[in-house]
């Protein structure tokens, strides 16, 4: 199976788990096999950082399409949803649009890049980054609100998606994690179906077991119950045959936002 098709089959459930984040009243059933987009799109892209002849350039392109996505997002949340409902709803966490699967993708090349040139100093770099945007961003954002784009959830995503934060970013550091997972497995089928399983194992155990133990979990593990079900995602990894395919790089990158403004837009008109 080429990367073409891989991506074309993850793209089908992204957009099934979508209609069932959107549109009201769908079954929870629509968001479990479309635990298996992500994992299959942060192969895809380990695998086209691995081959692309121009890895500056592949990580430009994510970045300023995790950027269009954030400030999209922001738009949509501030004009649209924040302005017309705005004292209407006052303790409503609101509708947001919160999706931005390109940010934890451009982290993911970020930090394949770096460790790939051993970076040392960069990476440490970023760590402390992390640590000094975290810390900067919830004081303004939620302790001190200083910065009010919309309610501080979606606030913080933009933030974290503009400035490289992977705690605020879709998916938090999970996604992050998986995405050198992936790198350092390399195409070994055994080593691929050994840990992607642990990892998925400890998906499994964190949403089910730890979560009510620990209050932090929520912000690290921002999933449903059943984000483990991301291990269906292995048979079809395994399949992969190491060649491209047709590519259609730019349709996937328009696809993405196109295909979640439309649905957002639609359940928006079917909730107000």
């Amino acid at each position: 199976m080429t990367t073409t098709k891989l991506k074309v089959i993850a793209l089908i459930a992204m957009f099934i788990d979508h209609v069932g984040l959107f549109i009201p009243n769908t079954p929870e059933w629509f968001g479990w096999g479309g635990r298996i987009a992500a994992p299959i799109f942060i192969y895809c892209v380990v695998i086209g950082y691995k081959h692309t002849s121009n890895k500056r350039k592949y990580l430009t392109c994510l970045y300023i399409f995790a950027v269009g996505m954030a400030l999209l997002n922001l738009f949509i949340n501030h004009h649209v949803y924040y302005l017309s409902m705005r004292g209407v709803i006052e303790d409503d966490q609101g509708y947001y649009l919160l999706t931005n699967f390109f940010a934890p993708l451009f982290f993911i090349v970020l930090l394949l890049f770096l460790l790939e040139y051993k970076k040392i100093k960069l990476i440490v770099l970023l760590f402390i980054w992390q640590v000094i945007t975290a810390v900067v961003f919830t004081l303004i954002v939620e302790v001190y609100p200083i910065l009010t784009l919309t309610k501080p959830i979606p606030t913080l995503q933009f933030l974290g998606s503009v400035f490289g934060n992977a705690l605020f970013m879709e998916g938090s550091i999970i996604f992050i994690l998986l995405g050198g997972i992936f790198y350092y497995i390399d195409r070994e089928k055994i080593n691929i179906t050994i840990g992607y399983t642990l990892f998925c194992g400890i998906v499994f155990l964190i949403s089910q077991k730890m979560n009510p133990m620990m209050p932090i979990i929520p912000a690290l593990f921002p999933f449903a119950d059943y984000q483990w079900l991301m291990i269906l995602a292995t048979p079809l990894i395994l399949l992969y045959n190491g060649n491209k395919g047709m590519g259609l790089k730019y349709f996937f990158y328009i696809f993405y936002p196109a295909h979640i403004v439309i649905l957002y837009f639609i359940g928006y008109s079917l909730r107000f």
